[in-house]
C-alpha cells in the first residue's frame, strides 16, 4: 500500500487528525503523521525559516500510531516528509480533519488546503479535508469520506489536489457527494480596529449576505452534501499583454 503522510493546521495533538491517522492505518496504508506542535491554522503556505536550521519536534504514540509534532507549519511538515527527514518520502498526502469548513475563494488562507497545494508542488497527490463545525462530533464521518477520497486519488495523474468539505453528521445522514464550484466569500469581512494602547489591528465581522449560490460549496454544504473541488496551486496565465506593454513603455 501506499505511504501516506497525515498532515494539519491545528496541531499533531488536534482530535481531528487523533481520528484520522488510526482509520487510514486500518485501511493498510503506511502511515506517517507529522504535523505542527501547536494550532497553526490561517498561515497559508507559509515555510519560512525551514531550510538550513535545525526544527524542534516531539513525539507521541496513540492506538499504535506515532504522531511527530514539529516547530513549523503545515507547509512545512510536507516539505520536510518529501525531503526524508522522517524516512521514505510519501506517496500521497492527507490533510486534516480539519476543524471547522475550509469553503470559498478564501481557502488560499488556510493551513489545511496549503499543506495539499504543497505536496503538489513535486507531483504528489492531495485530499484536504475539512468538518463543518468549530465543535464537531462526527469526527468518523470525515474519516470514512478522506480514505474513500485517497483511495481514489491514488491512481489519478499525479499532483492531483481535492479540498474536501463534510456535514458534521453520521455517515447515513448524508445527503450525498457533489462537485463544487468556490463561493465568494459573504460570511465575513476584516475591519481595521485600534488595540489597548492604539496599536492597528484587524478584527473579524461576521456580514449578513444574500443566499448562497447554488452549485458553490457555500450552498451545498448547508444542504447536507459533502463537497468536492479539485484544484491546482498557482500556474501561469499564458498572457504577454503585460510584458509586452511594459516593454513599449520602456522604449518611449
Amino acid at each position: 500500500m501506499p505511504r501516506v503522510l497525515i498532515t494539519n493546521d491545528d496541531g499533531y495533538r488536534a482530535p481531528g487528525i487523533r481520528a484520522l491517522a488510526p482509520a487510514i492505518a486500518a485501511l493498510g496504508y503506511d502511515v506517517l503523521v507529522v504535523a505542527p506542535l501547536l494550532d497553526e491554522s490561517g498561515v497559508g503556505s507559509a515555510r519560512a525559516g525551514l531550510v538550513n536550521r535545525p526544527v524542534r519536534t516531539a513525539t507521541e504514540v496513540e492506538n499504535g500510531v506515532t504522531y511527530v509534532g514539529i516547530e513549523g507549519t503545515p507547509a512545512g511538515a510536507v516539505t520536510l516528509a518529501q525531503a526524508g527527514a522522517f524516512g521514505p518520502p510519501p506517496d500521497l498526502v492527507l490533510s486534516g480533519i480539519n476543524r471547522g469548513l475550509n469553503i470559498g475563494v478564501s481557502i488560499f488562507h488556510s493551513g489545511t488546503v496549503a499543506a495539499a497545494l504543497t505536496a503538489a508542488e513535486t507531483g504528489t497527490s492531495a485530499v484536504a479535508v475539512s468538518l463543518d463545525s468549530e465543535a464537531p462530533g462526527h469526527w468518523p464521518t470525515a474519516a470514512t469520506i478522506a480514505g474513500e477520497a485517497l483511495g481514489w486519488i491514488a491512481d489519478e495523474p499525479a499532483g492531483t489536489v481535492l479540498t474536501i468539505n463534510v456535514p458534521d453528521r453520521p455517515l447515513e445522514q448524508l445527503a450525498g457527494v457533489r462537485h463544487a464550484s468556490l463561493a465568494v466569500n459573504r460570511r465575513t469581512r476584516l475591519v481595521a480596529a485600534t488595540g489597548p494602547a492604539g496599536e492597528p489591528m484587524v478584527v473579524i465581522e461576521r456580514t449578513p449576505h444574500a443566499p448562497a449560490v447554488p452549485g458553490t460549496d457555500e450552498a451545498l454544504l448547508a444542504e447536507g452534501f459533502v463537497t468536492v473541488t479539485p484544484i491546482v496551486g498557482i500556474r501561469e496565465v499564458r498572457d504577454d499583454a503585460a510584458a509586452t506593454a511594459l516593454a513599449k513603455r520602456l522604449t518611449r
